[in-house]
């Protein structure tokens, strides 16, 4: 049997497994309990009671952190030619349209969001299988599909973030990092969490957030009480 590290013990029973905490008081303990030696991302997870196979309860959106995300993105702007000043000025780290697509077509993929003009997206379908199972490809449904490319991209600078449920019915997500004050963590997780309560399907029966945990990069799981979310 795996030997448990001191530091992980201690953190393990200072958590109530048998405890459903508030927002806020699992906040102040995700920092707490924390054993990374490096300024972790603090994660949360919420099982709802949703059928993703159904297309109106694939729940998919988006939402703005309200204290930011505390990494910085490195943004991907798929425009044409009259509309790079625009990309470049916002805030874009790479700019372009065709050569973008052959650079990430010979496997680069430095890059944490992609956004596009509706007019880019022939070409940027073209590496659709590259951008897609990384969850890369441009979309309206999350605001990355548009026009407005500078607001775009200052939005996601400014800690915008797009979440979607999984096939187990689990939306995965970072909230902040472990450096947080326990008020900007709190901040940012009702804001997630305040979105999809107002996200549920009317089509959804019986309890909608199932449960909610929240834990850092190296931490155990806080289970968080539902009822407390705002």
């Amino acid at each position: 049997m795996a030997r448990i590290p001191k530091k992980r013990k201690a953190a393990n029973e200072k958590v109530d497994n048998n405890k459903l905490y508030t927002v806020e008081e699992a906040m102040a303990l995700v920092k707490e309990v924390n054993t990374a030696k490096f300024d972790a991302s603090v994660d949360v997870h919420v099982r709802l009671g949703v059928d993703p196979r159904k297309a109106d309860q694939a729940i998919r959106g988006t939402v703005t952190l309200p204290s930011g995300t505390g990494k910085t993105k490195r943004v991907v702007a798929f425009v044409t030619a009259d509309k790079e000043e625009e990309a470049r000025e916002a805030g874009a780290d790479y700019v372009g349209l065709a050569e973008l697509v052959k650079k990430i077509q010979d496997g680069w993929t430095d890059f944490d969001v992609a956004i596009a003009m509706p007019q880019t997206m022939a070409q940027v379908g073209r590496i659709g299988r590259v951008l897609g199972p990384r969850g890369l490809m441009p979309n309206p449904k999350t605001g990355t599909v548009t026009m407005n490319v500078g607001d775009a991209i200052r939005d996601v600078k400014g800690g915008k973030i797009s979440f979607r449920v999984d096939k187990f019915g689990i939306v995965h997500s970072s909230i902040g990092r472990v450096g947080f004050t326990p008020d900007q963590l709190r901040a940012n997780a009702q804001e997630l969490l305040g979105t999809l309560v107002k996200m549920k399907p009317s089509s959804a029966k019986g309890i909608y957030m199932k449960s909610v945990t929240v834990a850092s990069t190296m931490s155990p799981g806080i289970k968080v009480d539902p009822k407390s979310i705002k």
